[in-house]
C-alpha cells in the first residue's frame, strides 16, 4: 500500500490478534485487487451501555485511485455471530470484497448502464381499441398495441398522455415493445 494502515480499537481486550487478524485481511484485498491507496479501519468492543450489547462494530474506509471510495459499516442489530471478534472482522471484511469487487467492475468498465426510457406522448388512438400511435421526443411516430401497454392500462390512455416506452424495429417500422402510463406526480 502507499499509505499504511489505519487502526484505530475501542474497548477491544485482544488488540493484538484484532490488528494482526485487520492486516491479514487488508493484505488480502491488496493482492486480489492491488489499487488501494488507503484504510481505515475502526473497531469498537461491546459495551454495557451500548444499544447492541454485546456485539462488535466494524467500520472500514478504503480509498482508491482517482477519488473512489469503498466504506463498509458493519454495526449489527441482533446477530448474535457479531459477539465473537473474529467472526465481526471476517464478516466486514467479506462485505468489503464485494464492495471492492463492485468498485473495481465499474472502475473498468465491465458494468451495463441502462439509458433512461424516452418519454412521449399519445398522439392517436385507434376507433377499434387495439392499437395506437404515441409521438417520440424527437417527434417521429411510433406504433404501440393494446398488448404492449403495461398494467392493462390500456383503457386508460388518452391523447397527450404521457407515457414511458421502449421502440424497436418491427415489420412495418419503429414500434413501441413495451409503455407503461406515467402518472401526473411521475413528469421530468
Amino acid at each position: 500500500m502507499q499509505t499504511p494502515i489505519q487502526i484505530a480499537l475501542e474497548n477491544i481486550e485482544e488488540a493484538s490478534t484484532a490488528r494482526a487478524s485487520i492486516e491479514r485481511l487488508v493484505a488480502g484485498l491488496e493482492r486480489r485487487f492491488g489499487r488501494i491507496t488507503a484504510c481505515r479501519v475502526s473497531l469498537k468492543g461491546p459495551s454495557s451501555r451500548h444499544k447492541t450489547g454485546g456485539l462488535y462494530e466494524v467500520r472500514i474506509h478504503l480509498t482508491l485511485p482517482n477519488g473512489g471510495e469503498v466504506n463498509v459499516d458493519r454495526t449489527p442489530t441482533s446477530d448474535e455471530r457479531h459477539a465473537d471478534l473474529a467472526f465481526a472482522i471476517n464478516d466486514a471484511f467479506k462485505h468489503a470484497r464485494r464492495c471492492l469487487q463492485d468498485k473495481a467492475r465499474l472502475m473498468q468498465g465491465l458494468v451495463k448502464s441502462h439509458a433512461d426510457q424516452p418519454i412521449g406522448t399519445i398522439a392517436k388512438i385507434d376507433g377499434s381499441g387495439d392499437f395506437g400511435f404515441l409521438s417520440a421526443p424527437d417527434g417521429h411516430e411510433v406504433y404501440f398495441h393494446r398488448n404492449s401497454v403495461l398494467n392493462d392500462d390500456f383503457k386508460k390512455l388518452t391523447i397527450g398522455s404521457r407515457v414511458a416506452f421502449v421502440e424497436e424495429i418491427g415489420i412495418k417500422g419503429p414500434q413501441a415493445s413495451t409503455v407503461r402510463l406515467l402518472g401526473k406526480h411521475s413528469m421530468r
